[in-house]
C-alpha cells in the first residue's frame, strides 16, 4: 500500500479519530482476566488490538464483536485461562506482546508469543528481565520474539525500571496479579499510566506515589464497562496538520487527554501551535476533552527531556512540525525511538533529507532545521506512524509527496485515509 498526497490545502470541521490504542488493549486483557462481563464500547478495531482479542479467543476467552466498536468479553478470572493449541500471534504490537509476556508468565501451562518481522527485530529483554527475576520460564533467542513462556510460580518483586517504559512497568503489574507478596515498580520519568488506573476501575487496588506503583498478588477484577475515548497519539496527526496548513480550523472530539499522554500537546504549544481544549470531562476514570486547532506560526524549541516519555510515540509528528517551524528545533533523551516499529529517528532524517529538509542526527535524537518542504518519495519502512506524519506534511510541501509501504497504518488508525479526506487532506491510495 502506498498513498499519493497532493501539496497543499487546509483542515477544518469536526472530526473523531479511532480508540485510544493503549486502552483498547488493556480493556480487552483485563476484561478476559475478570469475573463477570465486560462491556466496551469506542474500541478501537486496529490489528494490533484484533490480535489481542485473538490470543485471548484462542485461551478459551468467549468475546462477541468488535462490531462497531463495541465488544463483549466473558472474562475467566485470572485462572481460567486455557492452554492455546498454537503460538500467540502479536502480529506488529509490542504492547500486545510485553503486556501478554507479563499475562502468561503466570499461568500453569506453556506458551509462545509470535509477531511479524518487524517486531521480531524489537527488543523484549527489557520485559524479560524482570520478569525472569519473579520466577518467570521464558526462552527467546538473543532477547527477541518468538517468546517461549513456562508457566510458573512467581514472586512479587521491587523493580526500578532503567528507562522509562509504560509497557514494561505494565508487564510487570499484569505477572504481580499472580505473584506471592507485594510487586512494585519504580520509574524514571512518567509514563502513562493507563494500566494502573484501569486496575483500580476493576476493583483491584494499586497502591501509587509519585513515580512508583505497587500492588499484591491473589486478588481478583471484576467486569466492568469501559467507554473508550478517542486516541491522543491518532489525534496528533490532525494537531499537526491544522497546525501547519494554513487556514485550517479542527474540532477533534472526545479526545482521551490522561496527563501521562499530553506531551504531544505541550510541545506543540511551545513551539507556537494554537490548541484550545473545551468540554473537560472525566470518562471511565480517564479525562476527556474537545480539542481545537487552528493555523499557528510555529517556531523551533529545546524540546524539554521530561515531555519525552509523555509524547514517545508523537515524535514522528513532532519532527514534521519541527521541519515546518522557524530556526531549529532540539530533541535529546529518544533513544527510545530507534527501537520502535522502525528506527524512527534514522527513518524520520532520512525521509525529511529527501523532502529538502536539513536535519542531523544523534544517538538519542535529533537537530532539525526548519525550511521549505519539496514534493519527493519517502518509504515508511512499515511504521504506521512515520507513514502517517509524512501524508500530513504534504500540506505544506511545494508538490506531491509519494509514501511507501504504508499498509500498516490498519494496525493502529484503520481509516486514516477516509478520515483525513474528510478533513481537507488529498490523499489518494495505491495498492503495490
Amino acid at each position: 500500500m502506498e498513498y499519493l498526497v497532493q501539496p497543499g490545502g487546509s483542515l477544518r470541521g469536526r472530526i473523531r479519530v479511532p480508540g485510544d490504542k493503549s486502552i483498547s488493549h488493556r480493556s480487552v486483557i483485563l476484561g478476559a482476566l475478570a469475573e463477570g462481563v465486560t462491556e466496551v464500547s469506542g474500541l478501537l478495531e486496529g490489528a494490533d488490538v484484533l490480535a489481542t482479542i485473538a490470543a485471548f479467543r484462542a485461551m478459551g476467552v468467549q468475546i462477541e464483536g468488535p462490531e462497531n466498536g463495541r465488544l463483549r468479553i466473558h472474562g475467566v478470572g485470572l485462572h481460567g485461562l486455557q492452554a492455546p493449541s498454537e503460538p500467540l500471534d502479536c502480529g506488529n504490537s509490542g504492547t500486545a506482546m510485553r503486556l501478554l509476556a507479563g499475562v502468561m508468565a503466570g499461568q500453569r501451562f506453556a506458551s509462545t508469543l509470535m509477531g511479524d518481522e518487524s517486531l521480531q527485530r524489537r527488543p523484549m529483554g527489557r520485559v524479560i528481565d524482570p520478569l525472569r527475576s519473579m520466577g518467570a520460564k521464558i526462552d527467546a533467542q538473543g532477547g527477541k520474539a518468538p517468546l517461549h513462556v513456562d508457566g510458573a510460580p512467581l514472586h512479587g518483586i521491587d523493580y526500578t525500571l532503567p528507562m522509562a517504559s509504560a509497557q514494561v512497568k505494565s508487564a510487570i503489574l499484569l505477572a504481580g496479579l499472580y505473584a506471592d507478596g507485594k510487586t512494585c515498580v519504580s520509574e524514571p520519568a512518567p509514563t502513562r499510566d493507563h494500566s494502573e488506573r484501569m486496575l483500580r476501575g476493576f476493583g483491584y487496588a494499586v497502591e501509587q506515589e509519585s513515580l512508583r506503583a505497587c500492588l499484591h498478588g491473589g486478588g481478583r477484577l471484576s467486569g466492568q464497562s469501559i467507554d473508550v475515548p478517542a486516541d491522543i497519539s491518532s489525534a496528533t496527526f490532525f494537531l499537526l496538520g491544522a497546525s501547519i496548513a494554513p487556514d485550517s480550523d479542527l474540532l477533534l472530539e472526545n479526545v482521551g487527554i490522561n496527563p501521562t499522554r499530553t506531551g504531544v500537546i505541550e510541545i506543540l504549544t511551545r513551539m507556537g501551535a494554537r490548541i484550545d481544549l473545551t468540554q473537560l470531562r472525566e470518562v471511565g476514570g480517564e479525562p476527556v476533552a474537545d480539542i481545537r486547532v487552528r493555523s499557528g506560526k510555529l517556531r523551533g524549541i529545546a524540546i524539554p527531556p521530561r515531555l519525552v516519555p509523555l509524547a514517545i510515540d508523537e515524535f514522528p509528528a513532532i519532527f514534521i512540525a519541527a521541519a515546518c517551524a522557524e530556526g531549529q528545533t532540539r530533541v535529546s533523551g529518544a533513544e527510545e525511538l530507534r527501537v520502535k516499529e522502525s528506527d524512527r529517528i534514522a527513518v524520520m532524517a532520512r525521509g525529511l533529507c529527501s523532502l529538502g529538509i536539513a536535519i542531523e542526527e544523534t544517538v538519542d535524537g535529533a537537530v532539525i532545521h526548519g525550511g521549505e518542504l519539496q514534493g519527493g518519495t519517502v518509504d515508511s519502512h512499515g511504521d504506521h506512524r512515520i507513514a502517517m506524519s509524512f501524508a500530513m506534511a504534504a500540506l505544506r510541501a511545494q508538490s506531491a509527496i509519494e509514501i511507501r509501504d504504508c499498509a500498516n497504518v490498519a494496525t493502529s488508525f484503520p481509516n486514516f485515509p477516509e478520515l483525513s479526506r474528510q478533513a481537507g487532506l488529498h490523499l489518494q491510495e495505491f495498492d503495490k
